[in-house]
């Protein structure tokens, strides 16, 4: 039996915490033969953090620098899985590198959307074709640039006449609604917090990077006063197509919603999971009604807490990991930029990308660094 056309896929997500590797296949469908999520050096996290969530201002110096070093980083955790694995680097077809989103404004004129990690960089340390930069041309194209997943999403699960809910806790949740019949349009978006102000909470009254496994919310009650006010931010209720991220939904946004409230943090944190919830919830009702389950990727899945108030704001409708499918939750958006680097080589436009994020058309996505 030949063996299968392999890709690298890499990306690290809103919440700066490392960056996940995988490597896959996808003749005849999806498949994970390994993978790893390498942390990033401390200092490194906190000067892309500092960016992020920043006032935007960054010394030229300062920015050239994180680009080459966010790549070495990526680069680095290829060949980290490569060598575990003992997979030689001329087995790789391309390898697809997402970087690391700095600012994403959609919205602003111009539009526009930054991810650092150069990709001569990648290819010349590892010497795989690298594939980067997806997002660009679909906002030239008049697109929000973001989310991307639903593509990936509805190649990877086939329509069977069930419509389903396919969510990404990460930083930021995006939810993508598979419909069961095949002619339907794939819809997806922003849906706002997922994880990124639950981990910032936790750094400001932890020192923790996340809150594991939810047990600072769970010593905490929600705030039905502090919910409705969060809430209350235009994003929630814009309409799609839309995507967002931590220059939006970020610690000083908290701490200015906050003022007039005298809450304990444990308090405010089961408030901000209710939030992730609610937002989510809502955003489902209104624009993927009918769906028969919700399945769940990314780094949230693993807080109970945040599970347990999906469960219950989604209830009766099923809510369970991806895993239940065969598909880790961990890496399925690492799966995402393996398979985009695939459509990449191939000049495949992602056909079903421009109906959620509003571009005029489908694109091919991404440019083409040869390795050697």
């Amino acid at each position: 039996m030949a063996q299968p056309e392999l890709y690298l896929g890499l990306i690290s997500g809103t919440s700066a915490d490392g960056i996940d590797v995988a490597l896959a296949s996808f003749d005849p469908t999806p498949r994970l033969h390994a993978a790893l999520t390498q942390p990033y050096a401390e200092g490194l996290r906190r000067r892309i953090l500092d960016l992020a969530q920043g006032d935007g201002h960054i010394a030229l110096d300062e920015l050239g620098a994180l680009d080459v070093e966010i790549a070495q980083a990526f680069a680095a955790a290829a060949n980290a899985l490569l060598a575990r694995e003992h997979v030689s680097r001329s087995a790789v077809t391309a390898l697809g590198a997402h970087g690391q989103t700095v600012r994403h404004r959609p919205r602003q004129e111009p539009p526009y959307t930054l991810q650092l990690g150069d990709a001569n960089v990648i290819a010349e340390l590892t010497g795989i074709a690298t594939v980067a930069d997806f997002r660009r041309r679909d906002m030239a194209a008049g697109g929000q640039g973001a989310p991307l997943a639903p593509a990936f999403h509805a190649a990877m699960l086939p329509h069977d006449g069930h419509t389903r809910i396919v969510l990404n806790l990460g930083g930021i949740a995006n939810l993508t609604l598979l419909p069961g019949a095949s002619a339907a349009p794939v819809l997806g978006f922003d849906t706002g917090p997922a994880s990124c102000l639950l981990d910032a909470w936790a750094q400001q009254h932890l020192g923790t990077a996340f809150d594991k496994d939810g047990a600072f919310a769970a010593r905490g009650n929600v705030d039905a006063n502090l919910l409705a006010h969060l809430l209350d931010d235009s994003y929630f209720t814009a309409p799609p197509p839309k995507s967002t991220g931590r220059e939006v939904f970020h610690l000083r946004w908290l701490q200015e919603r906050l003022l007039g409230f005298t809450l304990a943090p444990a308090d405010v944190q089961a408030t901000l999971v209710a939030l992730s919830a609610r937002s989510i919830a809502t955003a489902a009702h209104a624009y993927a009604r009918g769906a028969r389950e919700v399945l769940v990727c990314g780094g949230g899945v693993h807080n109970p807490i945040l599970m347990r108030a999906l469960t219950d704001a989604f209830a009766p409708v099923p809510v369970a990991s991806t895993a239940t499918r065969g598909i880790d939750p961990d890496f399925v958006e690492a799966m995402l930029f393996a398979w985009l680097a695939r459509e990449r080589l191939a000049q495949r436009a992602i056909a079903s990308l421009a109906a959620v994020t509003g571009a005029r058309g489908a694109r091919v996505l991404g440019g083409v660094y040869f390795g050697f």
